[in-house]
Parts: C-alpha cells; sequence; structure tokens
C-alpha cells in the first residue's frame, strides 16, 4: 500500500474569480477579466464569463458540506481584491460578512482554509494606472495584504501571497492569453520584478504585526526541465530555461536573491527591470515559510536555432522540444508525466534546505465529460483516479526519501470557470450544472479519494464498492 503522513493535509484548489460569481455584486468593483469580457466576450468559451461562474458568492455551505462528506481537511481558495477593497482603499462590509462566513464554514467543518491573495485577477482601477508595470502597484497590494490580514487573520493560519506568477506574466505581456494582451519582453521582465517585489512586501506586511501567528507563502507553478540531450549545446538550454522559469521565482522566494548568472543574462540584452535602491533587502528580509507547488506537465528544451541578441524571448537561449515517446491528455493537449512530480519535491530537498512545501495545484482538465456519466448521473472519471495514482505514487516516494512536503491538493474541487477557456475543459471532483441552478453533483474520484484520505493511502487499481457506483 502507498502510505502518506497521518498528519497530511488533503484537499483540492480554487480561486475567488473562477468560483464566486456574483462579479459585480455588493460593491464588487471589475477586474480586468469582468472589462476584458464586457469588451470582447467573443473571445470566451461558449461567451461565458467571470459573473457566470459555480455561484460559491451565494452556494458555499452547500461545497463545504461536500467537503466533509470528502472528509478534507484542507481547501484553497482565495479572496477577490476588487470584492475586498472595491476602489483600493476602503473596506467593504459586504465582502468582510461573506468572507468570514465562508472561512468559518469550513472550520465548523473540520476543513482548514489556506487563503491565496492574488489569483490573476488585477483590479480594473489599477490596470488603468499601468497594472503591474506602476511601480504604486507594490504598495497597493501590500495594503490590500495587510488589510486581509487584519481582517481574517483570526480565521486563516496559512497565507499565500501569489498563484502562478509566471502565468499573468507570460500570458499578459508575451501573449494574448491574459489582458493586457501585449509582447514585450521587457514589459514583461519590468511586470514580474514588481510582483515578486508585492509579494515580499505582502510577507513584511504580515511578519511586522505581531498577531499574526500563522505562516506566509507562495505558489508556484514549476514544470522541471528536461534537455532534449546530453549534448552540451541542449544542457546549456536546459540550465538557462531552469534559471528563467524555476530559479528566477524559488530563489528570490526561498533564498532572498535573483540568482546572478539570470541578472548577467538579462543585463547582456539591456532587458533589467528598474529597480530602487532598497529593493534587495525587501526580498533578502522576506523569505517565506513554504512554497505551494503546481505541477502539470514537464518543460522540454533544446538549443535554440539561430539565437538573436539582444533577447527579445526566453527562446533566445532555449526553445522547445516535442519528445516523441510523450503521453498526452488528448483533450487539454498537455504532456502527462508523473515523475516530473518526483524530480520537483527532490529539488525542493535538496536545493532549498528541505523547506516545507506542498502540492498546491495538479489536475486532468477533460472536455465533454458528461460522456462518461452513468445511469445514476455520476461522472466515472477513470482516467482522473488513474492520474492522481500515478503522480501520488511518485510523490510518496519523495516524501518517504526525505522531502518534506506536507500536502497534496487537487484542481479543482468542483468544475471551475477557467479564463478564456470558461467551462471547457471539466477538472472537479463534483461537476458543476450551469443550466440546472448550478446543481453539484458526483464524479467517481470523489469517493476515491475519500478512501485515500482515510486509509491515509491507497493500492494501486483498487476500487471499493463505493468508488464503483
Amino acid at each position: 500500500m502507498i502510505k502518506f503522513p497521518k498528519d497530511f493535509l488533503w484537499g483540492a484548489a480554487t480561486s475567488a474569480p473562477q468560483t464566486e460569481g456574483a462579479a459585480l455584486a455588493d460593491g464588487k468593483s471589475p477586474s480586468t477579466w469582468d472589462k476584458w469580457f464586457e469588451m470582447e466576450p467573443e473571445l470566451f468559451f461558449d461567451q461565458v464569463g467571470p459573473n457566470d461562474t459555480s455561484n460559491v458568492y451565494y452556494q458555499y455551505k452547500e461545497d463545504v458540506a461536500l467537503m466533509k462528506k470528502m472528509d478534507m481537511n484542507s481547501y484553497r481558495t482565495s479572496i477577490a481584491w476588487t470584492r475586498l477593497l472595491p476602489d483600493g482603499k476602503t473596506l467593504n462590509p459586504k465582502a468582510v460578512e461573506f468572507y468570514r462566513n465562508y472561512f468559518q464554514e469550513m472550520l465548523d467543518n473540520g476543513v482548514e482554509p489556506i487563503i491565496n491573495l492574488f489569483h490573476f485577477d488585477m483590479p480594473w482601477w489599477l490596470m488603468e494606472k499601468g497594472g503591474w508595470e506602476a511601480r504604486e502597484s507594490v504598495d497597493h497590494f501590500a495594503f490590500y495584504a495587510k488589510t486581509a490580514f487584519e481582517q481574517f487573520g483570526d480565521l486563516i493560519k496559512t497565507w499565500a501571497t501569489f498563484n502562478e506568477p509566471l502565468v499573468h506574466i507570460e500570458c499578459g505581456y508575451m501573449g494574448d492569453a491574459h489582458w493586457p494582451k501585449v509582447r514585450d519582453f521587457k514589459r514583461a521582465i519590468q511586470v514580474g520584478y514588481h510582483t515578486m517585489l508585492a509579494h515580499a512586501k505582502a510577507v513584511e506586511a504580515y511578519r511586522t504585526n505581531p498577531h499574526n501567528d500563522g505562516k506566509i507563502g507562495i505558489i508556484l507553478n514549476l514544470s522541471p526541465v528536461y534537455a532534449k540531450s546530453e549534448e552540451p549545446a541542449d544542457q546549456e538550454a536546459r540550465h538557462k530555461a531552469d534559471l528563467i522559469y524555476i530559479r528566477s521565482f524559488v530563489d528570490t522566494v526561498a533564498l532572498g536573491y535573483f540568482p546572478e548568472e539570470l541578472i548577467e543574462m538579462l543585463r547582456e540584452s539591456d532587458l533589467l527591470p528598474t529597480t530602487i535602491a532598497g529593493d534587495r533587502a525587501i526580498f533578502e528580509n522576506n523569505i517565506v515559510d513554504y512554497v505551494g507547488v503546481n505541477y502539470y506537465q514537464p518543460l522540454r528544451v533544446q538549443a535554440p536555432e539561430n539565437p538573436v541578441f539582444p533577447a527579445q524571448s526566453p527562446g533566445a537561449w532555449a526553445r522547445g522540444y516535442n519528445w516523441p515517446e510523450k503521453r498526452i491528455n488528448p483533450h487539454r493537449g498537455w504532456e502527462i508525466f508523473p515523475e516530473g512530480i518526483y524530480t520537483i519535491a527532490m529539488r525542493m530537498k535538496n536545493d532549498y534546505g528541505n523547506m516545507p512545501w506542498f502540492i498546491s495545484e495538479n489536475g486532468m482538465g477533460v472536455e465533454g465529460e458528461e460522456q462518461f456519466m452513468d445511469e445514476n448521473g455520476i461522472i466515472q472519471d477513470d482516467y482522473r483516479i488513474e492520474f492522481l495514482e500515478e503522480h501520488l505514487e511518485y510523490l510518496a516516494k519523495a516524501i518517504e526519501e526525505g522531502s518534506n512536503c506536507f500536502g497534496y491538493h487537487m484542481w479543482t474541487f468542483s468544475d471551475c470557470w477557467s479564463w478564456l477557456n470558461a467551462y471547457k475543459n471539466r477538472y472537479g471532483y463534483y461537476r458543476i450544472n450551469r443550466d440546472d441552478h448550478y446543481r453539484r453533483s458526483d464524479k467517481a474520484s470523489s469517493y476515491w479519494m475519500k478512501n485515500v484520505i482515510n486509509q491515509h493511502g491507497f493500492t494501486r487499481g483498487e476500487r471499493t464498492d463505493d468508488e464503483k457506483k
């Protein structure tokens, strides 16, 4: 039997903008997603926008009851900055009431809330000032974080500052999957710098309040980098990609500094961000208590063919490699490589002082999941159970070998709205039927995970009668 520690955190993860709905209700101001949907609804799958998500603002008690049904002991979601401080300055009492009730409901049912502050949902009022490109965004975020700690610190003992900062940097400033849809490497690096400085300032705000008695970290999407070959050029590409996509974040939050080699790479291409004297001390003095790791797939690279300098993108140092032997989730187009979770786990042990960390996201999105519904209305998602088994087996191996992992959260609890993809791909333990008052219904994976939680582990391929319902 594959075993896990008895105090292990078992749960799921999601975010405020992807689940709450009520996008402009009770004083909430618009985020970039609300405004973007208003301007270009045709870009969103089935034209489903952020107001039409999982209705958690009104149905959170139903979800918490399902968490209890599964015997989950923890759950990560986020606070909407635009709900708590609609203009960035004024506290919204309706938001305070909602979040306190939501968090208390979890606590009353044995579920620890792990709360993140920013999940891609930039307030529109701040985007109009330049968003993360503007230095003032750092202080605005620190004030928001301080406010959240003051309002909910008695209930919340585990905080995160950002979810996947790489994504809003890369998708918004080197692509068109997030607003503002620009492609400018130098601007992207400035956005990244201000994001990480905002993170450090939020950690500082937490630590300087003596009433805060929990822990604070960050959620990073970490894709272990594998080279096409052992050839020196491919290995150099792997090394440079690792600096850009992993060490730029993990070194900064866990060790307190950006890698000098990365700084030199950026300097050579005139890509260094604008900084202010004293910034370095902020990073050095505010390392995290833990790191949350979102793992979905690896990054495979090879040497660039004809690199152009000064660099206009990370492609100057490494380009993607399509490994011919890879397994693919045909619905999402992502590689399935469970060994990667072990690679990351041992990296946290060996390169970062074995600091505490947990799997804050891992999961499998499937389009058209209703095709797997049985006569009782239950989604028979054996593919998801097999995905979980494979990844958890590698995670258990890493824990047995000493990696300091304290939990596993699947993405996600109940199907949620996923940005431009809306409800195209379903990830949840529970199905959301938006056309039937957002009715929640079971998937087989919820029964399977309940048994894992209660047994502190599982046997590969074994299914109980409950799981076969």
